[in-house]
Order: C-alpha cells, then sequence, then structure tokens
C-alpha cells in the first residue's frame, strides 16, 4: 500500500508536532510544511529536512530574502499530497476550505474552527466510523478531546448519567509568554457553560455535560476537575475498569510524588519525549473516588500535544486507508510510543491502592 501523502499548513505549536508524528508514522509521508514565518521557527523544519513551501506570495518573498529555501508555494504542495493538516489559526484557517476543496485534498482542521464550518467533529474513540471518506474533518479542541476521552469512556460503559466540570487553563502557551497573559490573578469566561462542554456534544450529541471555565497565571498544561453522576451505583474499581478500558487516558499518582501540573511535564521531559509533549490524559488514580452513584476526579490536559494523535487518525479516516479505529488508534499510540501507565513497576500497587489521604505538611 502506499504511503499517504500528508501536507501540514502552519508550522507552530501544533503544526510542528504533527509534523513530527507524520514522519514517525510507518503509512505516512511527510511531503512538506507551509507558513508566512521567516524566523527561527520556520528554520528548525528546514533544519530537520522538512520541505518548507510558502503559504502566501507575501511569504515567499520574506522567507527567500531571508534566506530560507523554499521549495514553492503552497497551492505546489497542494498538488502533491492526499490529505493536509490545518494547523494555521482560525481567522486563517476558515479561508482556507474552498482551496483545500479546490485542490481535491482532504482537510483535518482543528478545534478553532467552528463545527458549523467543518460540517464535522472527531475524537477517535467515539466517532472515528463517521469521518471515513469526508472532505474534511475537525479534530476538536484540547480541552474537548479530554472530555470525550474521559466522560465517553464512562458513557460507553453506560455508567456515566451526567457530568459537571470545572476547567482551570494555562494563560497562555509557554512559548509566547513574551508576548502577554495574566499574571497574579484568575480569570473567569464570561458564560457559564463554558464552549467544551456543547463542543463534545458535537462528537458524542446525547453527552449530558455541563463546563466552567477559567484562565489562570501560569503558561503549561490545562486541568479538570469533575463531579459525575453515574447512572447506577458503582465501586471504584468499576470506574476505573472502565477508563482504563479506553485508549489515550493515562494513570498518574500524587503516591509517586506527582503532586501538580509541573511534576508530571518534568516527568514527560525524565521519560524523553519530545518537546516534553504528553498526548495521553494524566488522570490522578489515586484521587479518584466514587460514593454510591456519584463519582470525582480531576485529570491534566497537555495543550500542546493532546490533539496530534487524533489529527493523524483523521488523516487516516478521511482517506480511507484505515477503516477500522481502534486498528489506527493502535497504530499510532504504538508509533509514538504513547502508554497508559506512566510509571509501570509502579502498576501492581496501583491497580490495587486505596485512595490517598491528605498529609498535612511542615509549617
Amino acid at each position: 500500500m502506499r504511503a499517504t501523502r500528508v501536507a501540514v499548513n502552519g508550522y507552530g505549536v501544533i503544526g510542528k508536532r504533527v509534523a513530527d508524528a507524520v514522519r514517525a508514522m510507518p503509512d505516512m509521508e511527510l511531503v512538506g510544511v507551509a507558513d508566512v514565518a521567516s524566523d527561527w521557527r520556520i528554520r528548525t523544519a528546514t533544519g530537520h529536512d522538512i520541505a518548507v513551501y510558502a503559504a502566501t506570495e507575501q511569504a515567499d518573498g520574506a522567507m527567500r530574502a531571508a534566506g530560507v529555501a523554499v521549495a514553492g508555494s503552497l497551492h505546489d504542495l497542494l498538488g502533491q499530497v492526499d490529505a493536509v493538516v490545518d494547523t494555521t489559526p482560525k481567522a486563517v484557517a476558515a479561508t482556507n476550505v474552498g482551496r483545500y476543496r479546490d485542490a481535491g485534498v482532504k482537510a483535518v482542521f482543528q478545534g478553532g474552527e467552528a463545527h458549523a464550518t467543518i460540517g464535522h467533529s472527531f475524537v477517535a474513540q467515539a466517532n472515528y466510523a463517521t469521518a471515513l471518506g469526508r472532505e474534511a474533518t475537525r479534530v476538536v479542541s484540547c480541552n474537548t478531546t479530554s472530555i470525550v476521552r474521559v466522560l465517553g469512556a464512562l458513557h460507553e460503559a453506560e455508567l456515566l448519567a451526567r457530568g459537571r466540570g470545572v476547567l482551570i487553563r494555562r494563560a497562555t502557551d509557554p512559548g509566547e509568554s513574551h508576548l502577554g497573559g495574566l499574571m497574579n490573578t484568575v480569570m473567569p469566561e464570561a458564560s457559564i457553560p463554558s464552549h467544551q462542554g456543547p463542543d463534545a456534544r458535537t462528537v458524542l450529541p446525547d453527552l449530558d455535560v455541563v463546563t466552567m471555565a477559567a484562565k489562570a497565571a501560569h503558561t503549561q498544561t490545562h486541568s479538570h476537575f469533575w463531579s459525575l453522576q453515574l447512572t447506577r451505583p458503582a465501586s471504584r474499581e468499576e470506574v476505573l475498569g472502565a477508563l482504563r478500558a479506553a485508549p489515550r487516558i493515562a494513570f498518574i499518582r500524587m503516591a509517586d510524588g506527582l503532586v501538580a501540573l509541573n511534576t508530571t511535564v518534568e516527568l514527560m521531559r525524565d521519560l524523553g519525549r519530545p518537546r516534553g509533549d504528553m498526548w495521553e490524559v494524566a488522570l490522578w488514580e489515586d484521587v479518584l473516588n466514587v460514593e454510591g452513584d456519584e463519582a470525582y476526579l480531576t485529570y491534566q490536559v497537555y495543550n500542546e500535544a493532546i490533539v496530534v494523535p487524533e489529527s493523524i487518525d483523521a488523516v487516516r479516516a478521511l482517506v480511507g486507508s484505515i477503516t477500522d479505529g481502534p486498528t489506527s488508534i493502535a497504530m499510532t499510540d504504538a508509533a509514538l510510543g504513547m502508554r497508559q501507565e506512566f510509571l509501570p513497576a509502579l502498576q501492581a500497587r496501583a491497580h490495587d491502592a486505596e485512595p490517598a489521604r491528605a498529609v498535612p505538611r511542615p509549617s
């Protein structure tokens, strides 16, 4: 079978990660990336032997003037590929819909686009089959992806009646913190529900979920806190079992010293993850609590990386190279090195442990 030829339009926070993931897949070929930048960001692509294309005529001139080796235009790039992953800013991405359609290229967009603009929203474990053969799909946002993964797992197990969640969002990405962001404050979002709950229903229409959100003065990852009404009384082990049956949820433990967002980020670096990325949802196993027909849990979302595997699966679904969702998910996860336990030596203890109790710290 011929490898699927892929382009990435936009070589920023998400785009560079998607480009690397495409190159890691055994059934895909990265033909090139397009962008408008001419600084260090796009120079790293040429340093990795990635062909760089100019997304606009104006960008072409600026790139060449800066000494960037330009392989051609975005039009040239689209003429060589089967699919494009658009990771441009939302004001730009929406204008590309017609361009990709005219080029006869399948297109994967990101969560910044409206569901109505693209016509389909995607999370691999939930609705892979509905994307097969479509012209385009939209990988939902980082937070929405996590909601569909976690709450969707309980929904699939017929355990979830409804979910109410609070999201604490990072103010800005680490690489852009010099451009602005919150300092010494927390900013609640101006409406309840926040957009993530309705967005999750574009993937799972019958999911009963309400979210509230706020931005906080940090730059690394988001955190979620959920109160879940179950369909019936259940044990903690049953809820954990449903979560373990789903892909792309990894379990962390405060008992192992992973007590804050930064500790998990540091763990990713120590594991040798590229850029310290975490593609999985990191769920605190020893914090999860179940009381009768109610469950409470908290988890961490690495917003810079979580949608990368979904983008890869979306390409396969659109071009129809793999028609079975679990097969694509397993292929993607194996190529990236994803796992369900970050500290495998502690699995046996983790499975049987009781929820951790807070230990007073010395003053």
